[in-house]
């Protein structure tokens, strides 16, 4: 009997359960960007270099400058204008000319109003010639009315400017003496923001769906700047940012940690407005080069089309960890600024190995992340 039972209990009778098949994680979702992120590039010295018979290649094939940037993805050009320049590159009626050209294209256009007859940048803001002698009244009514006329001949145009900058690199003011801030000049904050503000208002005047920006070089000092203006009541939309390795820093944390204690403390959104990368610590022209030496670079990003790809990818990374989605973009200053004047040239580009074509003119890869990483 003992026997009987005990094959019975081991004959198999009682149910089995079935074995469980684990169910996968669901894979993190990569967060979005805006979908309003302007994927840019500054295309000023285009009209110039074309005319000079200047050729681009995409995948080794000539191609139009404007329609490779187009099937790279780039949604959004930025042209400086100038008031009254020596010639006439950058002047109002080139880069109309131009921008109709890449509106008809679907371009995205930003204006960066330099407020000045030539460059202006930190180290750099003349007034126009033509308002040299101009009090501060006089000033103040110049930039509106200038600004208006600017706005209004896009508006014409049927082009709507994506967005206005007030100044160029205005880590010091602009408009110098009477809009100069910094220094000997830290009292001088009340007329900055006055003039400042004759040009936003006459942006919104004309288009008010325009949006406005303040530019700043670097980042080490940008919430100095900041938190002035906006001590002036000052009202704009963006908060603009160059960013260069060699000049701000070889730090993306710094970097990234930088821009998320100014979007928490402004609550605007940050553009990348100027950024670039060599591909090569070689030259194309007898220009001395800004960038030439290893001591230049971010260690982890060597000179090379690699590199420059990569830099480009891991400044992206900053903008999307920004808080609430408010990284709102990159911009490459100069990407076509080849050697175009010859291999020779002593007045060509000091840049060409920063560009986002190598030395055959032949896209980089570098442009297709900047137009396409997600």
């Amino acid at each position: 009997m003992l026997i009987l039972i005990s094959c019975s209990k081991s004959s198999g009778s009682d149910p089995v359960t079935p074995p469980i098949t684990p169910i996968p994680p669901t894979p993190p979702t990569a967060t979005p960007f805006n979908t309003d992120f302007i994927r840019g590039a500054d295309l000023s010295f285009t009209p110039e270099i074309v005319a000079a018979g200047t050729i681009f290649k995409d995948n080794n094939q000539p191609k139009d400058i404007v329609q490779i940037f187009k099937d790279q993805g780039i949604n959004t050009i930025r042209l400086r204008v100038w008031h009254t320049p020596v010639d006439a590159h950058s002047s109002l009626t080139e880069v109309l000319n131009f921008a109709k050209t890449l509106n008809a294209k679907g371009f995205n256009i930003w204006l960066d109003i330099h407020y000045s007859d030539t460059w202006a940048d930190p180290s750099n803001q003349t007034k126009p010639a033509a308002w040299k002698n101009a009090s501060f009244s006089v000033l103040k009514d110049s930039i509106y009315q200038y600004t208006s006329n600017t706005v209004q001949a896009f508006k014409s145009a049927g082009i709507t400017l994506k967005i206005v900058q007030i100044g160029n690199e205005t880590n010091s003011g602009f408009l110098w003496d009477l809009g100069k801030v910094g220094g000997t000049f830290d009292s001088n904050w009340g007329n900055y923001a006055l003039l400042v503000k004759e040009g936003l208002r006459a942006v919104k005047d004309v288009s008010s769906s325009t949006k406005t920006m303040l530019h700043f070089a670097g980042f080490d000092s940008a919430d100095w700047f900041f938190s002035n203006i906006t001590a002036q009541s000052v009202n704009f939309d963006y908060i603009g940012l160059s960013y260069y390795p060699v000049w701000h820093g070889k730090s993306l944390d710094a970097l990234q940690t930088t821009l998320t204690s100014l979007i928490n403390k402004y609550q605007k959104p940050i553009i990348i407005a100027e950024t670039s990368y060599p591909f090569t610590l070689g030259w194309n022209d007898y220009t001395n080069n800004v960038v030439g030496n290893t001591s230049q670079l971010i260690p982890a990003y060597d000179a090379t089309p690699d590199g420059q790809n990569a830099y480009t990818k891991a400044l992206f990374e900053v903008m999307r960890n920004l808080p609430n989605q408010q990284g709102m973009g990159i911009s490459w200053w100069a990407p076509e600024w080849v050697s175009f004047k010859g291999n020779t040239a002593t007045n060509g580009s000091d840049a060409e190995n920063l560009t986002l074509f190598d030395f055959n003119n032949n896209a980089l890869p570098a442009l297709t992340t900047l137009g396409s990483y997600k």
